[in-house]
């Protein structure tokens, strides 16, 4: 789904011209509107209402009212805001558009058709530099908008709510995002059209914005190095929709999601879990693992574990301190199970016999050198792996004992699954069974 997420306080006048035409030029089923009234104080809602009866009765479009406690615009807040409610709308790729903007026919397939997995799209602000002065070229307002899958969206934090007021908060997210490695693709410029205006507009809540426009705060932007920013803590607050006197809170979200039980604990079914929840999960990966371990230690952050929302796995359980610091806000999942069962497990990972990738330890020595840092050895003994099982479980709870909200403990012996899960995360139980990957025993399966 795609969900096209706008804006709006002080700018009726904009949303009568812009909204209506949008929501007819893309019509697919694969699409809806979102538009938040970020406090309004010219008529919004009541003319959303009045003239939108069969969009909002539909789903086509939907509008959320907020207002902040000291009543004043935030940018950057309302915006994260907007692209969560777009999310909690279904989207699973949201899109930016300002309530002067005009969509274009057929955005929501262009869309479709252009954004890839690990990818992107904005305005190619070159391109349109170079167009002459006609009546196509693009006036100014269309640089805040952005096309994103949801899941990069939250893994980036949304838009840094340090940029308060109006200016650069979506410079510093296409920064971001090119700074973590995603591929920048571009809309069509017919895509672009705005409704023009003056600065009179523009600056009209926050005269004092209008420093932004100078090249040393562009310079500043450029020098960032952030890309994971807000640590969970962007777009919160209390919202109703469609004029429903039903409160819906938006609170934190975690910054990132780990596993950090011991391998053989059931990781590759808590992996499976992430997958069925929506998340981009990572269990070891293709190559993946290694290099999270080299950054992480050479670091204390890792480009690559940013790519992906949750993880679990070696080396994960063995660096879960330093991802605490690095990545705050984040949540925690010690998966356990019965002892004699996971030795059994871990001995029959070590065995040619049961384990068929078993030889690949010595050709790619990755693994051993992750066994070493874990267990202080390489080669397989029942004293020092259970040792090390019950001190690891007990690190884990001593770190966490006064942050009971981060950690959640599964023991996989007495059943854990999605009650617990979703309690934990507060999202919707998926209608499947919870995951039971690799429980064989036979030659030929390492277990779980």
């Amino acid at each position: 789904m795609i969900v096209f997420c706008t804006t709006c306080r002080g700018r009726t006048q904009h949303i009568k011209v812009t909204l209506p035409r949008n929501i007819s030029d893309n019509r697919s089923s694969n699409s809806r509107f979102v538009l938040l009234n970020y406090n309004s104080p010219d008529g919004l809602l009541d003319y959303v209402v009045s003239n939108h009866r069969e969009d909002l009765r539909t789903g086509k479009l939907v509008v959320y009212s907020y207002a902040p406690d000291d009543g004043k615009w935030h940018m950057a807040h309302a915006k994260s805001m907007a692209m969560r409610l777009g999310i909690l709308e279904g989207g699973d790729t949201i899109v930016t558009l300002d309530a002067d903007n005009f969509a274009g026919p057929n955005l929501d397939e262009y869309i479709q058709a252009n954004l890839e997995l690990g990818s992107f799209l904005h305005p190619d602000f070159a391109a349109i530099k170079r167009m002459p002065w006609t009546s196509e070229r693009p006036l100014r307002g269309f640089a805040g908008r952005l096309a994103i899958r949801s899941q990069d969206f939250l893994k980036l934090g949304g838009y840094d709510e340090q940029f308060d007021i109006w200016g650069s908060e979506d410079i510093d997210l296409l920064g971001r995002l090119h700074r973590s490695g995603y591929t920048p693709k571009f809309f069509h410029y017919k895509n672009l059209y705005t409704i023009p205006h003056g600065p009179e507009v523009r600056f009209k809540e926050y005269p004092e914005a209008e420093k932004n426009e100078a090249k040393e705060h562009s310079r500043w932007i450029d020098s960032r190095t952030e890309t994971v920013v807000n640590f969970g803590k962007f777009g919160m607050g209390t919202v109703f929709r469609n004029g429903d006197p039903t409160p819906i809170v938006l609170g934190p979200v975690p910054t990132r999601i780990f596993g950090i039980g011991l391998h053989k604990t059931a990781t590759s079914s808590l992996h499976k879990a992430f997958q069925s929840l929506g998340f981009d999960s990572l269990h070891w990966g293709n190559g993946e693992a290694p290099l999270i371990w080299q950054e992480v230690n050479a670091a204390g952050r890792s480009k690559t574990l940013e790519r992906f929302y949750s993880a679990c796995d070696i080396p994960i359980p063995l660096i879960y301190q330093a991802l605490d610091k690095t990545y705050p806000g984040s949540k925690f999942i010690l998966t356990t199970r019965n002892e004699s069962d996971w030795l059994t497990s871990v001995e029959r990972m070590w065995d040619r016999k049961y384990n068929p990738t078993r030889w690949q330890w010595d050709v790619w020595p990755i693994s051993n050198r992750l066994h070493q840092a874990l267990y202080g050895r390489i080669d397989f003994d029942r004293e020092t792996m259970l040792n090390r099982y019950r001190s690891h479980n007990a690190e884990v709870k001593e770190y966490f004992k006064d942050r009971p909200d981060d950690l959640l403990v599964m023991d996989m012996s007495n059943g854990s699954g999605w009650p617990e899960i979703s309690s934990f995360l507060g999202c919707t139980v998926p209608r499947c069974d919870y995951p039971k990957e690799y429980v064989t025993r036979e030659v030929g399966s390492p277990g779980t």
